[in-house]
């Protein structure tokens, strides 16, 4: 028996006689159930002692990862920037549809190669032709069950991460994961069993209000990817994928002008939900070539660009924990940073990158959370008006223009008719002249209706079984005006809505910076609600266009960013900056 497994079992054994005295002490002295405490206390003491054989190889990957970000003692601030190597998931659940395919093909003159296991036997081919990985459904010889306790669901990163934290200062042992949502799981390394599962929902459940759940599925098939080279088909459950240029066409459609192209080196894996993932490894700085213009564009300023170059760099750094549950850092999409390859560079991008080398944003010595959004709707935000989460000091709100002509310690956004003055104003903003900076959207009530059921079942939540909204109302708003908590009044009950949770359950505003008016329609039930706002998006940190609008009026580079940020410092990637 391997050693994690036979700790598991001493695990569960040891539970086993601790609830059996637990038992015997309750029936004598009337006390509670086994403790959530003592349960995760011996949780914690068994696996500890099932890690410790693991232990030179994690300290093996720690040392590695140390030295790819270059904070060796012996590293200059070139070799740091030179060395820093990303996994980004570029294709996240390949495998979810039953017939996704996914074309891989080499530049002209080039060739790929495939490195992979198969019959315990390493197996490397050569080919100068396009390779199709496909997925088929491969039928299980008898069902597997699949189950992992689910602490909560989010909307962000951000705010599971903050869940994930609370959870750990109680002792419990915790993962972030993406399925669909982000959710907080109890660590599946940790509860490995259905006996350690159950134990610990039931004590979860026994001791604290949390909607926690067991989330149980039984598979009688799974997603096999295959391909075929050389006429003979292929089917690894790990595939690494290079080429001697370093470049790979990677293509989700039939069409080949949808090719995008990325630099570095491809693998195929295995992620959390039983499908796979593309990840690509790539350096840093050829990373940005591959964010920059996506995100901001190509034709805007160069002091724009240069200051995206450097909070996107930021960015990347201060987030490589997000997806450490499936083995890689980033994804490729608006949850972390879009990132399409290298289709998109260009010599003005790259200019920036190539400028502003090795530069982050930093807070007393650490990167900041370098948060950023395409408008903020003439104000931005803290980050506790859409988080939950301490407050970061360089993060707080800041008029969105050029001159400062509304005092918001004076005119506070909280105030309901402030922020209906303030949001009906259109002009003197830096976005002021961008299509979402103001908008106003009127939506059946039915629609409405929907998109909270939706948003409610997915969340799990007691309330979802409404039929009708009789009544919404804005409760409170942060400095910035942002909506913290929104009531909704319904057939059967009344409940709040938080934060960021507003853009999750309708599907009107694009931002949490707005109000809302009922509409008759000239009858006299409801028909529907106005959203009336301003904005895309979570509205923390820089705005992309008003980053545009101050470069235009010449302001430089770390002259915007120290806008969007005030009190922080833009510095060369070293040592003694912390991550």
């Amino acid at each position: 028996m391997r050693q994690k497994d036979r700790a598991t079992k001493q695990l569960e054994n040891k539970l086993q006689r601790r609830i059996k005295r637990q038992k015997m002490l309750s029936t004598r002295r009337g006390a509670n159930n086994y403790s959530l405490s003592q349960l995760l206390e011996t949780l914690h003491e068994s696996y500890q002692v099932a890690m410790k054989f693991s232990f030179w190889r994690f300290s093996h990957t720690v040392l590695t990862t140390f030295c790819l970000l270059g904070l060796t003692a012996a590293s200059g601030p070139e070799s740091n920037i030179q060395d820093i190597e990303l996994k980004i998931g570029i294709v996240q659940r390949f495998g979810s549809q039953p017939t996704a395919k996914l074309q891989l093909e080499p530049t002209k003159g080039d060739r790929l190669q495939l490195k992979f296991t198969e019959g315990n036997k390493q197996q490397i081919l050569f080919t100068k032709n396009p390779v199709k990985l496909e997925t088929v459904m491969q039928a299980l010889p008898q069902p597997k069950v699949e189950e992992v306790i689910v602490l909560g669901t989010y909307r962000t990163f951000e705010t599971a991460e903050d869940s994930a934290n609370k959870w750990r200062s109680q002792g419990m042992e915790v993962e972030i994961a993406q399925p669909e949502r982000w959710q907080v799981w109890a660590k599946r390394d940790v509860y490995s069993t259905p006996l350690l599962r159950r134990l610990l929902l039931q004590n979860i459940q026994a001791s604290t209000k949390e909607k926690v759940y067991l989330d149980t599925k039984v598979l009688k098939q799974v997603p096999r990817v295959s391909w075929v080279v050389d006429g003979k088909r292929h089917s690894p459950n790990d595939l690494e994928i290079s080429t001697d240029k370093n470049l790979i066409r990677v293509n989700k459609s039939e069409k080949p002008e949808f090719a995008r192209l990325y630099a570095g080196q491809l693998n195929l894996q295995p992620n959390a939900y039983g499908t796979y993932t593309l990840v690509n490894q790539v350096p840093l700085e050829t990373y940005l070539r591959g964010v920059v213009p996506y995100e901001i564009g190509t034709d805007v300023p160069i002091a724009a660009l240069e200051a995206q170059a450097i909070l996107a760099r930021t960015y990347a750094l201060r987030n490589l924990r997000r997806f450490a549950a499936d083995n890689y850092q980033l994804c490729a999409d608006t949850h972390c940073q879009v990132y399409y390859g290298l289709n998109g560079a260009a010599v003005k991008t790259d200019r920036a990158i190539a400028s502003t080398r090795g530069k982050v944003v930093t807070y007393k010595n650490e990167l900041v959370d370098a948060l950023y959004s395409s408008t903020t709707g003439g104000v931005t935000a803290s980050f506790s008006d859409v988080w939950n989460g301490d407050d970061r000091p360089y993060l707080r709100p800041v008029l969105d223009a050029p001159t400062n002509f509304w005092d918001l310690s004076k005119q506070n956004l909280a105030d309901e008719k402030n922020f209906e003055k303030f949001i009906n104003i259109q002009q003197g903003f830096n976005e002021s002249k961008w299509d979402m900076f103001r908008w106003h959207k009127e939506t059946p009530l039915q629609d409405i209706i929907k998109d909270l059921q939706k948003f409610l079942q997915v969340k799990n939540s007691p309330y979802a079984k409404f039929k009708t909204i009789q009544a919404m109302a804005v409760v409170k708003r942060s400095q910035s005006g942002r909506i913290l908590e929104l009531a909704v009044k319904t057939d059967n009950s009344t409940f709040i809505l938080h934060k960021d949770e507003v853009r999750s359950a309708f599907a009107a505003p694009t931002s949490t910076l707005f109000y809302i008016q009922p509409l008759n329609k000239g009858k006299s039930e409801l028909w529907g609600y106005a959203f009336i706002g301003g904005g895309f998006g979570h509205g923390v940190g820089l705005s992309q266009t008003g980053a545009q609008n101050l470069a235009k009026l010449g302001w430089s580079s770390p002259k915007i960013l120290q806008f969007y940020y005030p009190g922080t410092q833009i510095k060369i990637l070293s040592k003694e900056i912390k991550l």
